[in-house]
């Protein structure tokens, strides 16, 4: 007779050891304590000292309220919002004009081209973002780069005022988000099997239908992730509108740096960063929910 889990017989299978059990906890003990101390502490920190209040200079004290909050509903700190939200929006719509066509045709260079174009991009990054926008400041000042170069061709008569104006910030915006939407769609297009766009033509499509009903959609997700990317961080990005804006545009990250480091109201600088947390959580719900509806897994589904 045979014996249960010979040759033949019905395969079973053995429990993990507890040992390698306890080695993958332990290898990922690091993470988990990282999570904790440095994202679930201050987001718990945060969340509880925005139901404080306010006590002294630099101090804060019970009871719990919920006056922070209300007081976001004030007209001025709505308008800030609003005003954060439009230019988030316009700098997205800006991001993805230039950025999805530059990603889109990045793809189809030849791979040495390609790298070379990526190289440039990349360029930039290596000094910081503080330098590069007070470089624009030379191109926006009056007399300025630009100023010169539209003189010089007979588009205007006397120097613009370019420099903090809305058009300055989002100048800034694009520069500074455009390489994100760039590599996104990039990453999409890369990966697109071309064989099918020559398919459709050969079928009978124009360029434009083959565009929407081919390229488009396999594209879809580099265009999505390009979209978080670029949407979320203009909505709190605000040293741009601090070198080249000036007092004239006020973003949310403007409002919650006024209240932490000038009116030292740790509290309602809370409150501000627990809502706009918030906006961008429901944005990030609303780019899966599309992304779901629309077959496009994204490369960021495994960060949201």
């Amino acid at each position: 007779m045979s014996r249960a889990g010979d040759a033949g017989g019905p395969s079973r299978k053995t429990p993990p050891d507890s040992s390698v059990k306890r080695s993958a906890f332990l290898m990922a003990l690091p993470m988990y304590i990282f999570t904790l101390v440095f994202v679930l502490g201050p987001l718990i920190y945060m969340l509880a000292l925005s139901f404080l209040s306010r006590d002294g200079v630099w101090g804060v004290s019970l009871p719990l309220t919920l006056r922070n909050y209300s007081r976001i509903g004030i007209p001025e700190y709505t308008r800030t919002f609003l005003q954060s939200l439009r230019l988030a929006l316009f700098s997205t719509a800006a991001v993805i004009l230039f950025g999805y066509p530059f990603g889109y045709f990045m793809a189809k260079l030849k791979p040495v081209w390609r790298a070379r174009v990526m190289i440039i991009l990349i360029v930039p990054f290596w000094t910081s973002s503080l330098m590069r926008l007070y470089g624009w400041i030379i191109v926006f000042r009056a007399n300025g780069i630009l100023d010169r170069i539209l003189m010089a061709i007979g588009l205007t008569a006397a120097p613009l005022r370019l420099l903090y104006t809305y058009q300055a910030v989002v100048t800034g915006m694009i520069y500074a988000l455009l390489p994100f939407m760039i590599y996104s769609v990039y990453t999409s297009a890369e990966k697109m099997d071309w064989g099918l766009v020559e398919a459709a033509r050969t079928l009978g499509a124009s360029p434009a239908q083959a565009f929407l009903t081919v390229t488009l959609p396999l594209t879809m997700p580099g265009l999505f992730s390009g979209i978080i990317l670029t949407f979320i961080p203009s909505m709190g990005l605000f040293f741009i509108a601090d070198i080249l804006g000036g007092n004239k545009v006020v973003l949310v990250g403007n409002l919650i740096q006024e209240q932490l480091m000038r009116a030292h109201d740790w509290p309602f600088a809370a409150a501000l960063s627990v809502v706009l947390m918030l906006m961008t959580t429901f944005f990030i719900y609303l780019y899966r929910r599309l992304a779901q509806a629309t077959g496009s897994s994204g490369e960021l589904e495994g960060l949201v």
